[in-house]
């Protein structure tokens, strides 16, 4: 059974594809550089989608001797194609339609045509959006955090991708009916060459943006000190677990016997909602080998009681050295 985000990835899809070819029969149609900028739009989405469906499949798999964290991060590496490739390839080509028009302005025929193919588009755009940003609203309440936090800093890279696609097509809807209704209105093209133009610019903004955090959750981990938790927000990443998750595992720390300081705790993502936890302890001198490897596992089976998101926890046991708790 597909999960929440691929189903939402799936609706996406199914709605772009339709948008891509009534879009691009509608261009054709009308010779319009605004609409035609709109369907490469469409069209760059429903690639992405498929990058997406990749990336679903690719990630879910089992950990195995030579992936001992999982295959989670190949989500985000194929976000960051999805990203890299496709909305930049959309956003060339309506670049160039809008430069083109600017430069040598055509003629738009049958404004009807396209108005209709617009408001259809802009209708299946919408129901995309409702779903992903139903699913996006349900993920910032848990967490406690507002819609356009959680959709900078979620760690699922296919319900970002697909909110922000969704999003952008809605207002390319509007900047595209906007160029031709000015069009209709004066007579002249370059309404829609700067559409078309501007259609570009947002793809290329929302897709940098999507590349960004698909690096940032490859490469990216967060090194919590006791001594210095407050900085853990510092470049506007997101937090591995929740502040109550945090906090309930420094409890749990701190408060089982034979612990007596945490010198640092290392969390990073190994795939969407998934976080590997090092955890490096001051324990007490006193303790022997098999109380140590007792220790060990009993705070080990005990982290990951305290967060649903936590995947592997290690523990790494340090004598003598005292930390502040």
């Amino acid at each position: 059974m597909p999960n929440e985000s691929t189903r939402t990835v799936l609706v996406a899809l199914v709605a772009g594809l339709g948008v891509a070819l009534a879009k691009a029969g509608a261009a054709l149609f009308t010779g319009s550089p605004a609409m035609a900028a709109e369907a490469s739009h469409s069209l760059a989405d429903t690639a992405n989608d498929l990058f997406l469906l990749v990336a679903q499949r690719r990630s879910t798999r089992g950990r195995d001797d030579r992936h001992p964290l999982g295959y989670g991060r190949e989500a985000y590496f194929w976000a960051l194609i999805a990203a890299l490739g496709v909305f930049v390839a959309g956003a060339a080509f309506s670049l160039r339609e809008g430069i083109a028009e600017l430069i040598h302005p055509s003629i738009t025929s049958s404004f009807a045509v396209a108005y209709v193919v617009l408001a259809v588009s802009t209708v299946f755009d919408l129901v995309s959006f409702r779903r992903s940003a139903g699913q996006m609203i349900g993920q910032a309440r848990r967490f406690n955090r507002d819609l356009l936090e959680e959709s900078r800093v979620t760690s699922d890279p296919s319900l970002r991708a697909v909110f922000v696609e969704d999003a952008v097509s809605v207002s390319g809807d509007v900047i595209a009916f906007a160029g031709l209704a000015l069009n209709q209105i004066t007579g002249s093209s370059i309404p829609q060459g700067v559409a078309a133009v501007l259609i570009g610019l947002v793809l290329i903004r929302f897709g940098l943006r999507l590349v960004r955090r698909s690096h940032d959750f490859l490469v990216g981990a967060w090194l919590l000190t006791s001594a210095t938790p407050q900085k853990r927000n510092a470049d506007g990443f997101t937090q591995p677990l929740q502040p109550t998750d945090e906090q309930r595992a420094r409890t749990f720390l701190l408060a089982h016997p034979g612990v007596t300081g945490i010198r640092e705790l290392l969390v990073t993502f190994v795939g969407p909602g998934q976080v590997w936890v090092v955890a490096r302890l001051d324990i007490a001198d006193d303790l022997r080998g098999d109380q140590v490897k007792s220790l060990v596992h009993d705070i080990e089976s005990g982290l990951k009681h305290a967060s649903e998101n936590v995947y592997r926890v290690d523990v790494v046991p340090i004598g003598g050295a005292q930390a502040s708790p």
